[in-house]
């Protein structure tokens, strides 16, 4: 061990570059998305200016938003090997999450290049226009159903959501899942987005830095579990039951799956945002009894958790709310995590960019604690 290094287990609180796309501020519960707070941003954009904002730090006028749409549109219909892809993936049965990793690996037949760092730009536009085809084509072939092709003259957002199901969204549908998307776009130095520039500083290819991005995110320790937190409310069924409920799991030192987050030190903003998504949703979906069941679980679940863990300040995280708006959205649980991935995949494209104008190999070291001076014993001396 050298005594003059101070390890720092995982690299947390090591700062290994400067990025203008996003500010997390875990003590005070505040998310800035290039220079907006998310409130500002979330409900508001839809996901092409975000991605827009992202890639080139501005919002675009009416004809530059018109112009990128069609942009992303281009590459909407997937290669028929990608298709082929899926195809057997569906028979094998594969996760959804893996099969979006594979098939995004073979997105670079979309656009052979000789440069095997390929056109960065094109390949960035490519992989964000291809993740909603991708899920929406993977869900419909493992459930026997027809492929449905996008539509010009839905957006982005809307697209996935016609893509599923072949029914064209409610404008309250396109917003609630806008919202999420632009919500979980980016989130600092991440360990999926940090894969990716590690990637990238290589001098790798766009489709490489978001494949490799995909295998980091399908780790449970950052992929995250809201799957299981909405269980959670439906397993508690009525609010009277949920203090016993709870009260069990936290005496067999489970944990409360929706709770606590190791940057926020108070109620994670995405959560704000999501709740505040779903309450509207809801609302206008006509059926708030869910909604109500989950604020009163949330509410009971922070009561014990201070009760239990005084001074841990386990507050709610994005997890909880993102269950609650994406089933309402009718997205199965097996959908959250690759739905997570198609907003996300801006991000990591966006920092792919930043990480190319640093120019700098990631490249950090690491402490020796093995033995030394060995010497070698020949088979019969061992």
């Amino acid at each position: 061990m050298n005594p003059n290094n101070t390890i720092k287990p995982g690299l947390a609180g090591v700062i290994a570059a400067q990025t203008r796309l996003s500010h997390v501020e875990g003590d005070v519960g505040r998310l800035t998305i290039a220079g907006f707070p998310l409130e500002e941003l979330a409900d508001k954009a839809t996901f092409e200016e975000t991605v827009y904002l992202l890639w080139r730090d501005s919002l675009p006028n009416a004809q530059a938003l018109t112009d990128f749409k069609q942009e992303l549109q281009s590459y909407r219909t997937l290669p028929a090997a990608t298709l082929e892809l899926l195809r057997q993936a569906a028979q094998a049965q594969v996760s959804v999450i893996d099969a979006l990793r594979m098939a995004a690996s073979s997105l670079s037949l979309m656009a052979p290049d000789h440069n095997p760092a390929g056109d960065p730009v094109r390949d960035a536009r490519l992989v964000v226009a291809a993740f909603p085809p991708i899920v929406a084509a993977y869900w419909r072939l493992r459930h026997n159903e027809e492929l449905i092709a996008p539509r010009a003259d839905l957006d982005h957002a809307a697209n996935f959501l016609f893509m599923l199901t072949g029914e064209v969204p409610s404008p309250e549908y396109v917003r609630g899942l806008e919202t999420y998307l632009n919500t979980v776009v980016d989130h600092g130095f991440n360990a999926s987005t940090f894969t990716g520039r590690v990637i990238t500083s290589t001098g790798s290819d766009m489709i490489s830095t978001v494949v490799g991005a995909l295998g980091a995110l399908k780790g449970p320790l950052h992929g995250g579990a809201p799957g299981p937190a909405l269980d959670m409310v439906f397993d508690i069924g009525e609010a009277s039951k949920a203090e016993a409920y709870l009260r069990q799991k936290l005496d067999r030192g489970e944990r409360l799956m929706g709770f606590g987050h190791r940057i926020y030190k108070v109620r994670d903003p995405r959560a704000e945002m999501l709740s505040q998504a779903a309450e509207r949703f809801y609302h206008a979906d006509g059926n708030m009894a869910l909604y109500t069941l989950a604020k009163q679980v949330e509410e009971t679940a922070l009561k014990l958790l201070e009760e239990f863990k005084p001074g841990r300040n386990l507050s709610t995280n994005v997890e909880f709310y993102t269950a609650l708006l994406l089933h309402g959205l009718g997205l199965p649980s097996e959908l959250f995590t690759p739905t997570f991935a198609i907003g996300r995949v801006a991000g990591w494209t966006a920092h792919a960019f930043e990480q190319q104008r640093e120019g700098r190999l990631i490249r950090p070291s690491a402490d020796y604690i093995g033995e030394k001076d060995r010497r070698w014993q020949s088979l019969d001396e061992r």
